[in-house]
């Protein structure tokens, strides 16, 4: 049948390369699969809430384990570096290491507020974390990482119309074992890990404790000032599980988690291009910028979560209910022009860089620099969130040709969102503005899965949610009570709707290691509401549910003895109602709003190769052709004609361009990944290997509208590692580099007061060392 493991032998350790005694991967692309004998072995899944065999699962999954996951965090890289190393993922953040944003097939958010929603599902631990604070728990002590593309409304819920990432740490075990992992690099940025778990109690209570430490000290300069001041934080964090086995039928996890980050929030940098041209301009200089406000840019959030996960078995059937609480608050403070405005005209310019001497702010003017700057903002957000959720869960143990699954699911969270302003706007905030989200939502499902025959086998699922949501100002900024408060703007806001999502697919086993399938799913991203406007004397807005109807179909094999897995999926959607964020431009607003329809065509493969027994490469393309279908639909761009629009002018309101025909925003059109990864025999017991692994992106186009200066092409990044393993000792000590070709690759922008834009990570060279026992 398809999916089975080949039946292999293990050869000795000492001539499998160090990615096998790790627990095998690939290049977050093609499913991780373990080196045996120089031969790819299948891995499961629980892309369906159950383990399964890769082959059998009709949906387009990735993984990532092992040492091709590790190397992304060796520099102390935080879950975005999780970007492009899966076809068809990005992602990226203007909000530090709080708050990141996902996009699997070219659908996602750019909305940078803390009360914003996404179509990508984060699921860590069978939890789903539904605000944005909470999707950026740092990973450590991680088994697999799974990348489940296409809706997957049907099992877990609303607001997956993209896909889900799903997120498995490792678990306890009867064994004594763990790791310990510590590296060192440039800008004193320094990653230490590890994880110590085994039985309290024979055969009844297990444990496992794993935590995590990661810091880097200030390396950018602020021109102003003359201090070495940004760019630092502090990042710690815990999970501690136990697993008790109360009969032989019924046992229960345990897991609790805390996190604490101090640090730098995003770097923006002021005129980084120039009007007519998105190659940034001589302004920009990594390690420098010119801050008159912000206090450096601070930002600091804790995090808590508990959740209890217990599981009844018979012969029949099995019982799970999985119950959670998270919480999270903190705040992120930013000079967000990226520049200095000087109304006294007496500071000194620094040379090299543009400024204006004359620049209208405010109805006066005032020397600014670099470049122009129109508008001085430094605005700081905080969030405080909760949430509780709780699963029930009934599925079939059987061995028979039909298996189900029924459960039903509960969403409760408060979201309360705090914005003061300094200085931005023309008004100094003497109060802040606090607003009030709530969200509930309940859902019940089903999803059954036959084999019509040996090799045809159809699943179905089903899923019914009720989704409610309420918002209220608690507190008023100062200028709106001297103005006095419009009633549109204090009537708190209600929405709910409920939605039924369905899904079905047919997978057939062409041989036992080579599956065909084929999927049609259909979900729904639940209404938004925007309500940061409020402290900025605007209406909050509102936007429907998106509703998607996917189709895909794949192939999945190995070829060549075993030494080729092939992973390939072509798909199309269309999303009706599609929620789109209108960001920035000459007004400065932040809004939520529905197009008629948005739609996608695309295809993703991925491969694991093994040439020989010393040699693995891995890698991954995926294409994604997106286009916005709504012939009205129209937005203010960039202000003051800072960047050139590429729109048309809409002729009922010349203020405005139409973004018809436009792609998705921040979706890359085309992505590519490779990691190469050989290795050298060295005595009887140890290995020397060198890895590098590489991601490329194709051309972005970042805002709603589209102009020169705020889309990207042809950016990439690669990483390197190079060391020894002694398998005998479990150490492996090595040398590393990520970006080292120091890439500068531009990650967002700001347009309403002038060509601001953020960029990734530095280059960072290091030494690291990792010691596994147990197990």
């Amino acid at each position: 049948m398809c999916g089975h493991k080949p039946t292999t032998k293990h050869t000795p350790a000492r001539w499998l390369p160090a990615a096998a005694v790790a627990v095998a991967l690939t290049l977050g692309n093609a499913p991780a699969l373990a080196q045996i004998e120089g031969v790819l072995e299948e891995i499961t899944v629980t892309a369906q809430k159950r383990e399964e065999s890769l082959f059998e699962v009709p949906i387009s999954v990735a993984t990532l384990s092992g040492e091709n996951y590790e190397v992304l965090f060796s520099g102390a890289e935080d879950i975005l570096a999780l970007s492009g190393r899966v076809p068809g993922l990005y992602a990226e953040s203007s909000n530090g290491r709080a708050a990141p944003r996902f996009y699997l097939r070219g659908l996602g958010n750019i909305d940078f507020d803390l009360a914003a929603s996404q179509p990508v599902s984060i699921i860590m631990d069978e939890v789903v974390m539904e605000n944005v604070v909470l999707k950026s728990f740092p990973l450590f002590d991680m088994e697999q990482v799974e990348v489940i593309r296409g809706p997957q409304g049907t099992l877990f819920g609303r607001n997956t119309t993209a896909g889900i990432i799903k997120f498995n740490s490792v678990r306890p075990s009867e064994e004594i074992s763990g790791y310990a992992r510590a590296s060192w690099g440039t800008f004193d940025t320094i990653n230490v890990e590890g994880a110590i778990g085994g039985s309290l109690i024979e055969d009844r209570l297990t444990a496992r404790f794993s935590g995590l430490y990661r810091s880097r000290d200030n390396w950018i300069t602020n021109g102003f000032t003359g201090e070495e001041s940004l760019g630092e934080y502090d990042e710690t964090a815990a999970r501690i599980q136990f697993d008790w086995t109360i009969t032989d039928n019924l046992s229960a996890l345990i897991l609790a988690q805390a996190r604490d980050l101090e640090g730098t929030s995003s770097i923006f940098r002021a005129n980084i291009f120039s009007t007519g041209s998105r190659e940034l301009n001589q302004n920009y200089d990594r390690e420098t910028v010119y801050y008159d406000g912000g206090d450096n840019n601070p930002q600091e959030y804790q995090s808590e979560g508990l959740t209890l996960n217990v599981t009844w078995d018979s012969d029949a059937f099995s019982i799970n209910s999985i119950t959670s609480f998270q919480q999270a608050e903190g705040s992120s403070r930013g000079d967000i022009d990226g520049g200095v405005v000087d109304f006294t005209g007496m500071v000194p310019v620094p040379p090299g860089i543009s400024f204006d001497p004359d620049a209208p702010v405010f109805g006066g003017s005032a020397l600014t620099f670099p470049g122009t700057i129109l508008v001085p903002s430094v605005t700081q957000d905080g969030a405080d969130t909760d949430q509780f959720t709780q699963e029930f869960r009934i599925a079939s143990n059987g061995t028979g040709p039909f298996s189900w699954q029924v459960g039903a699911f509960y969403f409760d969270s408060s979201l309360e969102v705090t914005t003061e302003s300094f200085a931005s706007f023309g008004f100094v905030s003497r109060q802040d503005t606090i607003i009030e989200q709530e969200n509930t939502a309940w859902a019940i499902f089903g999803q059954g899965s036959y084999d019509l025959t040996d090799a045809l086998n159809l699943t179905a699922g089903l899923r019914y949610t009720d989704d409610s949501r309420d918002f209220r100002v608690i507190q008023f900024g100062q200028l709106w009570l001297d103005l006095g408060i419009p009633t549109a703007i204090a009537a708190p806001i209600s929405v709910d709707d409920d939605e039924i999502g369905w899904e079905i697919s047919l997978n057939y086993a062409l041989a036992d290691d080579q599956s065909l399938f084929a999927r049609v799913a259909d979900g729904f991203r639940g209404q938004t509401i925007q309500g940061r406007d409020v402290a900025f004397l605007e209406a909050p807005t509102s936007a429907r549910p998106e509703t998607i109807i996917s189709f895909e179909t794949g192939w999945k094999g190995t070829l060549l003895a075993d030494r080729l897995y092939v992973n390939a999926a072509a798909f199309f959607y269309e999303v009706d109602d599609i929620q789109l964020s209108v960001i920035g431009g000459d007004g400065n607003v932040n809004r939520v709003v529905n197009a008629r329809e948005g739609e996608a065509l695309g295809f993703e493969i991925d491969f694991d190769f093994l040439p020989t027994d010393n040699l693995r490469i891995s890698g991954g393309y995926a294409f994604n052709n997106t286009e916005i279908n709504d012939r009205n639909l129209g937005t203010a761009p960039c202000g003051s004609g800072l960047c050139t629009v590429l729109d048309p002018e809409d002729p009922d309101d010349p203020a405005r361009v139409l973004v018809d025909g436009n792609p998705f925003p921040r979706a890359p059109e085309t992505t590519y990944n490779v990691a190469v990864r050989y290795g050298v025999p060295a005595g009887d017991n140890g290995e020397v290997f060198f890895h590098t692994d590489w991601v490329w992106y194709g051309d972005i186009n970042m805002p709603l509208y589209e102009a020169v200066e705020f889309k990207t092409s042809n950016q990439y990044e690669g990483g390197i590692r190079a060391g020894y393993t002694n398998f005998d000792a479990g150490w492996t000590v090595a040398f590393f580099g990520r970006n080292i070709t120091n890439e500068d690759n531009v990650l967002g922008f700001v347009d309403f007061s002038n060509n601001t834009g953020f960029v990734n990570e530095p280059r960072v060279w290091g030494a690291e060392f990792r010691w596994e026992f147990g197990d």
